[in-house]
């Protein structure tokens, strides 16, 4: 089932919003601890986030902020706040939308169910500025440029995607392959990577795959390279 969670002071609007939703059989839960609001938010790990800009204690912006430092839950701001001013500096935060209150129920609704399509699609790709994988048919973008990567390829490259900025140890790159590191030679493990060096430079992209002696290899963007 769907879990959405509600960032809201009001208590009627709250209630309100909790019958229509629970109506259309989504997942409902309210946080009414604002100070802490983020941090409850990502605990509880739902599918879209409803929050509302004016609140005591703390701001809704900053909740937005703090939720998209970690997350990216499609937040929909549901507020009285109508100045556009307000609305860029939302969106500018990480919201995916934007509403005024009073909304019609029908307008939220379909604001909700377009935010839950949109996150389902991004679920299968891994994105690192500009650079994009989906881990469905392991197709690599890269501005106007697509590659289609063997599927050995493809896995690999998820990994250093997925753990961007850190080390992936040959042990996981090896699991993510074979699935075991039982009887797995590394050697097949450098087969397949130095393989996806030469794919991956057809793109002409500003990153590099840099070996970690010891320890595994770490996907860079150029500027930022390491060197050992």
């Amino acid at each position: 089932m769907i879990k959405i969670v509600i960032v809201e002071d009001d208590c009627y609007m709250r209630d309100e919003i909790v019958a229509i939703l629970e109506k259309e059989q989504y997942q409902v839960s309210c946080v009414v601890d604002f100070v802490h609001a983020a941090e409850e938010v990502l605990r509880q790990s739902p599918d879209l986030v409803l929050l509302d800009l004016n609140l005591p204690e703390v701001s809704g912006f900053e909740i937005c902020k703090g939720i998209r430092q970690k997350s990216t839950v499609p937040i929909l701001v549901l507020t009285g706040r109508n100045q556009l001013k307000d609305e860029l500096h939302a969106l500018g935060l990480g919201a995916d939308e934007y509403l005024n209150k009073p909304c019609h129920k029908e307008r939220l609704l379909i604001r909700i169910t377009n935010l839950l399509k949109r996150s389902e699609d991004r679920r299968h790709f891994i994105e690192v500025k500009g650079l994009r994988l989906d881990v469905q048919t392991y197709t690599l973008y890269s501005k106007d440029n697509s590659l289609v990567l063997p599927e050995n390829q493809g896995k690999i490259m998820g990994q250093l995607l997925s753990h961007y900025g850190e080390i992936v140890t040959s042990k996981m790159l090896i699991e993510a392959l074979w699935g075991t590191t039982e009887y797995i030679d590394e050697n097949a493990l450098q087969v397949n990577m130095t393989r996806l060096r030469k794919t991956i430079s057809q793109l002409e992209i500003a990153f590099k795959i840099t070996t970690i002696r010891g320890e595994g290899y770490q996907f860079e963007a150029i500027e930022e390279m390491r060197y050992v």
